[in-house]
């Protein structure tokens, strides 16, 4: 494969390290959440060095990140491997958003005002392009227009913990959502779940509006734990 970063032509060398760094991070996260470096995949810093184009410390620098992120697994003196996709995990981080985003929800809704509502009604419409219907090609993008709408949902709301927790659970939740958009025949029409919540929200009707985003949030945990269950994920990838 191509190498994929370079060095910035007349950059500081600091900077530039910095700035190569923050490239193969965001090179490696991509490849993970879209399962080109597959859950338990051992990640072998040698081989990665030509994928990526950096150098052996850096492409260490991006996976330590990584494990900070929890999407990779330091395994002592016998390097990183791909954290592994796992039912029970993806029922905790449910659990946990559920508690933590449904409450979110009401205190948004009741403390945004028509700025609240002018960015979740722009986040909706920008949203909807994508999934009319939703396809796997356009995970991506649509990947970062879902988190754009639901960072919408709970802008009203003035606790920025919360919001760095659930900013820190969206985006452990990414990788399963992206896995339950490529699984066949799940018969789910996400843009009517988003519009439920959206239409709900907006009208203010604060019970409705969290029924509506639990059972959202709760189906995907249940798509991708049946799947899993039918299907186990390989763990036997080394790259």
């Amino acid at each position: 494969m191509a190498k994929r970063s370079a060095l910035p032509a007349g950059a500081d060398t600091g900077t530039a390290s910095r700035t190569l760094i923050e490239r193969a991070y965001a090179q490696l996260r991509d490849d993970i959440m879209s399962s080109q470096l597959p859950p338990d995949a051992k990640l072998r810093v040698e081989h990665l060095k030509a994928r990526y184009g950096v150098g052996a410390g850096t492409l260490r620098e991006a996976i330590t990140r990584l494990v900070s992120d929890a999407l990779v697994i330091a395994e002592g003196q016998r390097g990183f491997r791909v954290a592994p996709i796992a039912a029970a995990d993806m029922m905790d981080l449910t659990r946990l958003r559920v508690h933590i985003e449904i409450d979110a929800l009401r205190q948004s809704m009741r403390s945004g005002g028509s700025a609240w509502r002018e960015q979740l009604h722009a986040a909706y419409a920008e949203l909807s392009q994508l999934e009319q219907p939703l396809r796997p090609d356009r995970a991506k993008s649509w990947e970062e227009r879902n988190t754009a709408f639901h960072e919408a949902l709970l802008a009203g709301h003035e606790s920025p913990w919360t919001l760095r927790l659930l900013g820190t659970l969206t985006r452990q939740s990414e990788r399963y959502r992206r896995f339950a958009i490529n699984l066949p025949a799940s018969h789910r029409d996400v843009h009517a779940e988003h519009r439920e919540i959206y239409e709900s929200a907006i009208a203010g009707n604060e019970l409705r509006a969290a029924l509506a985003l639990e059972a959202h949030i709760r189906l995907t945990a249940e798509l991708v734990t049946r799947a899993l269950q039918a299907t186990p994920v390989d763990a036997s990838s080394v790259v």
